[in-house]
């Protein structure tokens, strides 16, 4: 998911046709518009074509690309709607929403002082008489949703064990209340769990973090793609919650989005992320997720699941219990993880891939072990991450590591006796073992790098022989 968005073919088609009395198969990829005002790229460069050549896209195309005027659904106007096919209370909660996130007495007394349609004038959400698609959306009365194009829904469905429904529910607009609702139908239970080996008093938390349920149903109502239709939904299960909305998840990769220097390249539905940001709903600095993961990491539980593999659709897993003892006691032992070592310790818990760099980093901290791509956390890990340089002595290091450090000092000094090796690893090996035990393990180490063809003697007397590279 490379390019620009994250945005991949909407749907791929096979078909079979004949030709010459002979079947041929077509693949066929649909591909969808590209985003208005911007430039579409591939690993931040963008191409176009020159005659019958692809090229870098020239300054003056992409500006002119830029220049393209964006729609902006959320301020497009409903026809037909006026401010009396709004929902009285979802107003009156508006105000108050708003009057509380300014914080400032003389905005307390203008609003108050506003009839309805002036007070949705102030914040946009009527425009010249016209009410947007986010008043809509966000304080809409449910009898006139048939106004909308696409009528915005949301579902809750719960799941038994056996994957069947057993409840559920449709919610209409205004979806101003729509985190309040849906989140008072999950079964929050208590859980738990000791996350740690010193206490045996367990810790007691709700499942869930209701702050995380209404941060991401409010995400889902912020970056929907309201024009291609679709329900938010949020799918309870037995110690998971999905959650999900129609629509391509903009930044690409959660990767990209916990960075702590992250900048969305543009909002879906602009008016209505600035109102939720002034309703005080969604936070519009780009730090929700990065906080939904930091609350989720300071309950020692998994961090969420993005999954994009849908071009149309973004889904979030968040668990609602332990997966994996160690992964709990190194974030236990270890408070002053950042988000994304947190993240990648995660992966290791999950199974998922990580880069050899990333491995390496985390053996030196000493929380993972195990050889790529058979990599996980360790059973026995250090108190703090500041004890890590006496966890290595302990423990020592990978084999792979000696023999690295052999292969340079040959690289730098030609040749070496066996003594000069002991003297180089001698304080690498672990503190555990005894001076006849390191010589033995340098010893093997020796045999079996010659064994490979990696090292040789250049000499058939032992007594007088160095080893060597082997030249390849």
């Amino acid at each position: 998911m490379n390019t620009t968005g994250g945005i991949s073919f909407i749907e791929i088609y096979e078909i079979k046709v004949n030709i010459d009395d002979e079947e041929r198969r077509v693949i066929m990829f649909q591909i969808p518009a590209a985003a208005t005002g911007i430039p579409t790229g591939w690993n931040d460069h963008y191409y176009g074509r020159n005659g019958e050549s692809l090229g870098a896209l020239s300054i003056e195309e992409q500006d002119r690309i830029r220049r393209q005027e964006k729609k902006d659904w959320s301020k497009q106007f409903v026809p037909g709607a006026t401010v009396e096919h709004l929902d009285k209370s979802a107003i009156k909660l508006a105000r108050k929403l708003y009057i509380k996130k300014m914080n400032r007495s003389h905005i307390d007394e203008e609003v108050k002082s506003m009839n309805d349609e002036d007070f949705l004038t102030k914040i946009k959400l009527v425009i010249n008489g016209n009410v947007t698609n986010a008043a809509m959306l966000l304080l809409g009365n449910e009898d006139y949703d048939y106004l909308f194009n696409n009528v915005p829904e949301a579902s809750w469905r719960l799941y038994n064990s056996q994957n069947d429904v057993k409840d559920y529910e449709i919610f209409k607009i205004p979806f101003i209340t729509l985190g309040d609702r849906m989140t008072e139908k999950v079964r929050n239970l208590t859980y738990r769990y000791i996350p740690d080996q010193l206490t045996f008093f367990p810790i007691e938390t709700q499942q869930y973090d209701i702050w995380i349920l209404r941060e991401l149903i409010n995400n889902c109502i912020a970056h929907s793609d309201y024009t291609i239709g679709g329900r938010i939904y949020i799918n309870e299960n037995e110690d998971i919650i999905v959650l999900s909305n129609p629509g391509s998840f903009l930044p690409g990769s959660i990767e990209k989005a916990i960075e702590k220097n992250y900048n969305p390249p543009f909002y879906r539905n602009q008016l209505l992320a600035e109102t939720m940001f002034k309703l005080n709903m969604i936070d519009t600095q780009t730090m929700g997720i990065r906080k939904v993961f930091r609350i989720q990491k300071e309950k020692f539980f998994p961090m969420p699941d993005y999954d994009l593999s849908d071009a149309a659709k973004v889904s979030v897993t968040v668990y609602g219990k332990i997966l994996n003892e160690n992964y709990s006691r190194v974030l236990h032992d270890n408070p002053g993880l950042d988000i994304e070592t947190v993240f990648l310790i995660d992966s290791v818990q999950k199974h998922k891939p990580i880069s050899k760099d990333a491995v390496k980093y985390l053996r030196k901290l000493g929380v993972v072990e195990g050889k790529i791509p058979n990599i996980y956390i360790s059973a026995s890990i250090s108190e703090t991450i500041d004890d890590k340089a006496q966890y290595i002595k302990n423990k020592g290091f990978d084999e792979e590591a000696y023999c690295q450090w052999i292969i340079s000092y040959l690289k730098t000094y030609k040749k070496a006796k066996k003594k000069d090796f002991i003297e180089l690893l001698s304080n690498k090996l672990p503190d555990s073992m005894t001076e006849k035990q390191k010589e033995a393990k340098i010893k093997n180490l020796l045999n079996k790098m010659h064994k490979k063809n990696t090292i040789t003697t250049d000499s058939d007397n032992k007594r007088k022989a160095n080893w060597i590279l082997v030249k390849k």
